[in-house]
């Protein structure tokens, strides 16, 4: 018999999960799952264990189940396997990622009714994103009630910004209501910060710039571990050019949409958030390695792909930029996440558009992935470190499951 831990994160069609098992005093993963096609005609889970061996795997056919309302049965069902799966090992907590904790959450929360409702109220700030993880939390309430579940925030790491790196120029009842900048992909930023910590880096206590850089992408300014700006705001919408949706746009350009193109709110925000970004530019794909590919071969839409990367990287290195200026200077810059880990090339190429700042690096260090790519004659260390936002998760879950 042991103790089990499972961290949720919840998409608005697909939900990963990871169990881990308490083993000599540590916890280790013991099974990873995914349940896709939610609110489609595929609805899909699949899990397996520590060795990449299935586990479980249904496909569901019933037509009620197709619709995006049977997010909470679906769930309900892959909890029951899980139960079943456990034998005696017991769940003693459990971990959702929430992308959006408003300025009352600063710190990871004990979720309760009175926190779900808290977090309910904050849906009309991400109708895409909100929904998702409290689904899984009511069904955990109901089912569980029990099992410690505790919400994490991407919005908590930046609650340390200056008002002033939090307000937009509305009249001030607007941030009255909330409406400000909050800043995302906390629990990410979280892990950089310990890593270095963890490491006696002197980036841990300097002045930093993170790039997390994947289909959603963000860069935060970060001094002495705590945030001090960053480049999303109210949603996760704002900032750098990302894989579907716009970044930054001047505000106008919604009301074009309403008065000249009659979109309707719907429109907008399929627009803005599912079909533009890389793809929206490239007309190819989301995908950065897509957009490499059309490039690097040649492709029939090339300089569509070249445009976009252009002005992805234009978008990264301003920005980075603009966050070099708030620190008052820039110790180091790290990158992290899907692009941000994998991508040597798009390294290379905002390294090169940095060298003005005082950036030099070593290409062959940042092609074999090395940790440290920056030379020794470049005034800013420049890193690579792959992020873990679920140890954070798991680390938070444990200070309450452990009480």
């Amino acid at each position: 018999m042991a103790d089990s831990i499972l961290i949720i994160n919840a998409g608005s069609s697909s939900l990963k999960f990871s169990l881990y098992r308490e083993t000599a005093n540590e916890f280790i993963t013991s099974a990873n799952g995914l349940l896709e096609g939610i609110g489609t005609k595929k609805p899909h889970l699949i899990i397996k264990n520590n060795k990449k061996e299935v586990l479980f795997e249904k496909n569901w056919t019933d037509p009620e189940l197709f619709k995006a309302s049977a997010r909470d049965a679906l769930f309900d069902e892959t909890i029951e396997w899980l139960f079943g799966h456990l034998g005696d090992d017991k769940i003693v907590g459990i971990g959702h990622r929430v992308v959006h904790g408003g300025s009352e959450y600063s710190a990871p929360a004990l979720v309760n009714e009175k926190v779900y409702e808290d977090l309910k109220a904050l849906t009309p700030f991400v109708p895409l994103h909100q929904p998702a993880s409290l689904s899984a939390m009511r069904v955990m309430l109901d089912k569980s009630p029990d099992i410690a579940q505790v919400a994490c925030f991407d919005t908590a790491f930046h609650s340390t910004m200056p008002d002033y790196a939090k307000r937009f120029a509305l009249p001030r009842k607007y941030f009255d209501k909330g409406v400000r900048r909050y800043g995302f992909h906390g629990l990410s930023y979280q892990y950089i910060v310990q890593h270095l910590q963890e490491e006696k880096s002197p980036l841990a206590t300097g002045k930093l710039v993170v790039a997390h850089l994947g289909n959603g992408a963000s860069v935060t300014a970060i001094e002495n571990g705590k945030c001090v700006d960053t480049s999303m705001s109210f949603t996760p919408l704002d900032g750098l050019v990302m894989g579907t949706r716009t970044g930054h746009i001047d505000a106008a350009i919604i009301l074009y949409m309403l008065q000249e193109e009659k979109l309707s709110p719907d429109e907008i925000e399929n627009v803005i958030w599912k079909k533009s970004g890389l793809l929206g530019i490239s007309d190819i794909s989301s995908d950065m390695r897509d957009i490499m590919s059309e490039i690097n071969t040649n492709g029939a839409k090339r300089e569509n792909a070249k445009q976009a990367l252009d002005l992805f990287i234009y978008r990264l290195v301003g920005e980075i930029g603009r966050l070099s200026a708030s620190l008052q200077g820039i110790d180091g810059l790290v990158f992290t996440a899907g692009i941000g880990e994998h991508s040597p090339e798009l390294r290379s190429e905002v390294c090169k558009a940095l060298e003005w700042l005082g950036v030099r690096f070593n290409e062959e260090a940042n092609k074999a992935g090395k940790q440290l790519f920056s030379t020794p004659e470049s005034k800013i260390l420049v890193q690579t470190i792959p992020t873990n936002e679920e140890l954070i998760m798991l680390q938070e879950v444990l200070k309450f499951a452990k009480k």
